[in-house]
């Protein structure tokens, strides 16, 4: 048990950058959010590690659990809108802003990106973290070239869509 315990720990601490960062787009950068859904990944992660039959990549099983988490958690939840969150903020706060310019760009890809359907979101959330798009295609159950072509639509979409 205790070698079980080592074993996770290590997946642990070198993929819940990666999951957190994925959650929290999923969550329109909600930070509770993303960490909970963080914490079920790992929960899944845990309880599933023993039948664990290495088809794929451990880090690619675990972006299929965290996707498939982030989409169930989401599916009927209406997500917050960080944009009127921000412009509460920023009417409360006095004449220095608590939120820069940066943060809100950040905020607003967010919003963009969870505008897109659920596949489209995916596929772009996991693009962003870096994933390859072989990588990309084996989670999503897609081809590589159908991947490609997808993720080029999809950049040029939130671009259009944060140029607003």
């Amino acid at each position: 048990m205790a070698n079980l315990e080592c074993k996770f720990d290590k997946i642990y601490n070198d993929n819940y950058p990666k999951v957190i960062r994925l959650c929290l787009g999923y969550v329109n950068g909600d930070d509770m959010l993303a960490k909970d859904l963080a914490q079920e990944v790992f929960i899944k992660v845990w309880e599933n590690l023993e039948s664990f039959r290495n088809e794929s990549s451990l880090s690619t099983w675990i972006y299929r659990i965290t996707v498939n988490t982030c989409l169930t958690s989401i599916r009927g939840k209406r997500s917050v809108n960080i944009s009127n969150n921000l412009h509460n903020l920023e009417s409360e706060g006095d004449s220095e802003s608590l939120i820069d310019e940066k943060e809100l760009k950040l905020n607003q890809l967010y919003n963009c990106i969870n505008s897109l359907n659920k596949d489209n979101k995916s596929i772009i959330l996991l693009e962003l973290e870096g994933l390859p798009q072989k990588d990309i295609a084996e989670i999503m159950g897609l081809s590589h070239e159908a991947i490609r072509v997808r993720v080029h639509r999809i950049k040029n979409e939130l671009t259009k869509c944060v140029k607003k």
